[in-house]
């Protein structure tokens, strides 16, 4: 089952379900208005939705052409956004970058941070700079968005929470991070709001490239123009999505609508390219002694897709451009 946000007007958009194609939608029903509150009842909301999703693909309903231009995040303000770094490449060469060492339970206790969640950008919506000199870097990751899970999950149920599985461009304001984390209390300026895939989809949909807690797909990175990613988002997650419940769900419990993500796809394979600038920044680093990829600037675009084994793009396409300040479409 795949679902969307149409933007109407309203804060929280219309909940649509979507054609396995893409190509065209049916809104949910009065019952269900918004993801959030299909969420709130998943139980109840799920064989509702997936219904109009077999009568959509049975071609049993038409339903209306998708444009993703007038789509919203598919939670267009969630009840949390928690980002892991589950790449263990990524996290080691970003590092490097900063010139800081690895912490010594990289390999056993998940890093994450929590992210603002009131304002999540569509999937077309532009990435606006307000200052160039704050480094301002794509970021493309996996993410999963979950039902109400209780205080104290153990990996071994934690998937039992998951409801939907999508995209994200998780931008970052690299210029930004070392001032915040030399006061040890984390990022905060340096993560403005992220963008995320046109759609959501039910595990399910997934077939077998989900399985073991991770998406087994290649993760494209299209920086003007040119693809600078193709990597593959399944064997190097180290910690599973079942792991970074897990360790979110010490302390606390989380409710339905959170969104959590993988952290920067990242191979170590070179061919396969990079899933952010900061990652291609530090390689030249290693190899050449200095940076030389510039991070975006006012006119830059980024899209990022994910392709399944059989050749399926299920989450759509996020497509952005970076813009000044009063020139956001």
């Amino acid at each position: 089952m795949k679902l969307a946000t149409l933007r109407d007007g309203t804060r929280d958009g219309r909940l649509m379900v979507v054609r396995r194609d893409g190509a065209a939608a049916s809104p949910a029903g009065a019952a269900w208005p918004t993801l959030q509150r299909a969420l709130d009842e998943w139980d109840i909301a799920a064989p509702v939705l997936r219904a109009v999703s077999d009568a959509l693909d049975a071609g049993r309903i038409d339903g209306v052409p998708v444009d993703p231009a007038r789509l919203a995040a598919p939670l267009p303000r969630a009840a949390e956004w928690v980002d892991g770094s589950a790449y263990l490449n990524h996290v080691l060469l970003v590092r490097k970058a900063r010139k800081a060492e690895p912490p010594a339970t990289l390999r056993t206790d998940p890093l994450v941070y929590q992210g603002g969640s009131s304002d999540l950008l569509g999937p077309c919506d532009d990435i606006v700079l307000h200052d160039p000199a704050w480094g301002c870097d794509f970021e493309s990751e996996v993410c999963v968005i979950l039902g109400d899970t209780p205080v104290g999950t153990r990996a071994d149920r934690a998937l039992d929470h998951v409801r939907l599985v999508l995209l994200a461009n998780d931008v970052t304001l690299r210029n930004l991070i070392p001032d915040e984390l030399a006061k040890g209390f984390g990022f905060f300026q340096s993560k403005p709001a992220t963008a995320f895939s046109p759609f959501a989809v039910t595990p399910d949909e997934l077939g077998d490239a989900w399985r073991d807690g991770r998406l087994h797909a290649r993760v494209r990175s299209i920086h003007n123009g040119a693809v600078v990613g193709d990597c593959d988002s399944g064997p190097e997650m180290h910690f599973s999505f079942a792991d970074l419940i897990q360790h979110i769900s010490k302390t606390r419990r989380f409710g339905a609508g959170t969104i959590l993500g993988s952290g920067t796809v990242s191979n170590e394979d070179r061919a396969r390219g990079i899933s952010c600038l900061a990652e291609r920044r530090m390689i030249e680093i290693i190899d050449e002694g200095a940076a030389k990829t510039p991070f975006m600037a006012v006119g830059d675009t980024i899209e990022i897709d994910a392709v399944l084994p059989d050749g399926r793009s299920p989450f759509g396409t996020i497509r952005q451009r970076v813009v000044a300040p009063g020139t956001a479409a």
